[in-house]
Parts: C-alpha cells; structure tokens; sequence
C-alpha cells in the first residue's frame, strides 16, 4: 500500500511544497549560472524511470555549452567541462534541486534509485533490468547515502535491487537521514 499509494502523495506533497520555498533560491541560481557561462539554465537529458519509460530529467547546468559532445555522461572529480558556479551547484547538490519539477510531474520519486541514462543498460542483464526499474527512480536513493561517487557499477546494482524489493517507509526515513548526513559532508 506504501509503495503504490502513499509514497505518490507524500512525494506530490513534500516536493510541491519544496517547489514553492525554491522558486527565490532557483531565480538567483539562474541569474548565476547565464553570468558564469553561455547556454541554458536548466540541463535535460534522456533517463530511464519507472517501467523502462524514458523521461527528461531536469537540472542546473553546470558544465559548458556542448558537454556531451566533449566527453561521456559521466563525470569525474576534475572534469575540465565543469563551470566555475557548477563546481559550487555540485559540491552542494543544489544542481539536482529542478528535479522536485520530475516529481510533480509523476516521472521520479523524492527517494529510490538514481535513474540510469540508457547507455546504462549494459551494466544490467535483461532481467535486471528490468527488476531495478520497476519503481521510479529517486533524487537521493540508497547507493547515493552509501559511498556516492567512489561506487562500483556492481555495488550499485546491488543497492538499487536491495531497495526496489525492500522499498518501505522505515527505509525511506533512513535514506532521507543518510542523505542530510551526504548533503552536511558535501560532494566531491
């Protein structure tokens, strides 16, 4: 009942409410990141969600126009494509604050899995795949309290398919509060 029901209206609640207290935070962050660089504020790109459904995930850009083609989907502690505010906007994991918008919108969840680009598919077999989808993804998640950016492919796997057959609300409270104790440490 948790999984299907509750957990859809305490995300709608909490992340419409979130909303609403980052619309001044959001504007200033927008005005800092066209005087850093060129290009849009918000950064879209194609993630894997509930059900193998692909969706435009939404966050603060921090990295240079053309990131993409530059380099991969994956970035390291040094990435030279990384803007001057994107290295605060990811120290802080403020870059990640739009998502609260794929919550409202039904395609992430405030806690589960990180979503997966496509290219991700490889590090999955078929019915992995398939078993680590099938709850939408999250913006903070298990993997991401547990080691968040030194973290092997396989140990993620393990941790996402650990929360997708365990997902409930004790879980959820102690992932919001491994999470706070990530955010207080900070990123990279």
């Amino acid at each position: 009942m948790y999984k299907i029901f509750f957990k859809r209206i305490i995300d709608f609640i909490a992340s419409f409410i979130l909303f609403v207290f980052l619309i001044v935070p959001f504007i200033i962050i927008a005005i800092l990141i066209k005087l850093d660089s060129k290009g849009n504020v918000f950064y879209r790109q194609v993630r894997i969600g509930q059900n193998c459904k692909e969706f435009k995930i939404y966050k603060f850009r921090t990295m240079v126009l053309n990131a993409d083609q530059i380099g991969g989907y994956s970035t390291s502690k040094n990435d030279s494509r990384i803007t001057k505010i994107g290295q605060f906007l990811r120290k802080t994991s403020l870059d990640e604050l739009p998502q609260v918008i794929n919550v409202i919108l039904g395609d992430m969840s405030l806690l589960g899995p990180r979503p997966d680009v496509p290219a991700q598919k490889i590090n999955y077999t078929g019915k992995e795949w398939i078993k680590r989808h099938i709850v939408k993804p999250g913006i903070s998640g298990l993997a991401q309290c547990r080691n968040r950016h030194n973290i092997t492919n396989s140990a993620r796997k393990k941790y996402d398919l650990f929360y997708n057959r365990k997902v409930n609300l004790i879980l959820d409270i102690k992932i919001i509060f491994w999470t706070l104790k990530v955010l207080k440490k900070g990123s990279y």
